[in-house]
């Protein structure tokens, strides 16, 4: 067997055309979405992944706000800018790129934006609500492989998840999307013992552990879906998953590469909550 790929790339050019469209609504009535994003310090990975932010948000017709500060301001000014955007009604969604520098409180941060403007998914408030299956915005990564899933048609109901990874980025919440799907989740993690016991009773199979080509073929069951959300660089410096693409694509039903897998969803996913929020703002939604 070899895997048919679920190209992200595709899905989320799809995804990105059907926003378009909703910006160009919302604009009709008078509101354009807006999106700030605050960037402090001088990484460049961090820099890329704004670029990469604001880029799309233009694309799509949307207002885009960037905010820089110093590597050294203080808390205080940080919290001090995101109140004045939570205030700001031409403003819909407030991104702080994280890593933030040691000195400032990333929990109290992401607490300090509005929960109707968390478009990230992190705040406790929109955390519990998705918990519960209420309205909220859900954090973009495993919002994004739940699109992936649902759009390659992969039945959801019934089936075995298991989630290598237990982060709150991703690994935990992915879970609880797919458990609200009514799946059956199981989490590993670094202590689970004899983890391919556990992964090879996956029906769909999502790794986040951020190791490269950790999952390797007899972590697999035959014909599984494999959503890889790892982005790593091997020995030799080249781009790679957390899955050994090559071997388990040969085992798997369905498989993501990297990249064109989940990373282009987690920004067109962004873009979504921003449009929900700009619409929820007059009452859409």
């Amino acid at each position: 067997m070899t895997a048919e790929i679920i190209n992200g790339k595709e899905i989320a050019a799809k995804k990105r055309l059907e926003i378009a469209e909703e910006v160009q609504k919302l604009k009709s009535e008078g509101v354009t979405p807006g999106l700030s994003v605050i960037l402090v310090g001088n990484n460049d990975a961090s820099k890329t992944y704004v670029k990469s932010k604001q880029k799309t948000c233009e694309e799509l017709g949307m207002y885009s706000l960037l905010i820089t500060m110093p590597e050294e301001v203080s808390e205080v000014e940080l919290l001090a800018k995101i109140e004045e955007l939570n205030a700001d009604p031409s403003i819909h969604g407030i991104l702080v790129q994280l890593p933030l520098p040691k000195h400032i409180d990333e929990t109290r941060v992401i607490e300090s934006i509005s929960p109707l403007k968390d478009v990230d998914g992190f705040h406790p408030i929109n955390i519990g609500r998705m918990m519960t299956g209420q309205n909220a915005f859900l954090p973009c990564t495993p919002y994004g492989i739940l699109v992936l899933l649902e759009e390659t048609g992969v039945q959801l109901e019934g089936k075995h998840v298991v989630v290598v990874g237990r982060s709150n980025i991703v690994g935990k919440p992915v879970g609880q999307l797919l458990l609200n799907k009514n799946a059956t989740v199981t989490y590993c993690h670094s202590k689970t013992k004899d983890l391919s016991v556990h992964t090879r009773q996956a029906d769909i199979l999502i790794a986040a552990v951020g190791i490269p080509n950790f999952i390797k073929a007899d972590h697999v069951k035959e014909g599984a879906v494999v959503i890889d959300v790892g982005i790593n660089r091997n020995e030799a410096g080249k781009l790679c998953g957390d899955v050994a693409f090559d071997e388990v694509s040969e085992k798997a039903g369905y498989i993501t590469p990297v990249p064109k897998g989940v990373g282009p969803m987690t920004i067109t996913m962004l873009m979504y909550n921003t449009l929900k929020s700009a619409s929820e703002s007059i009452g859409g939604f």
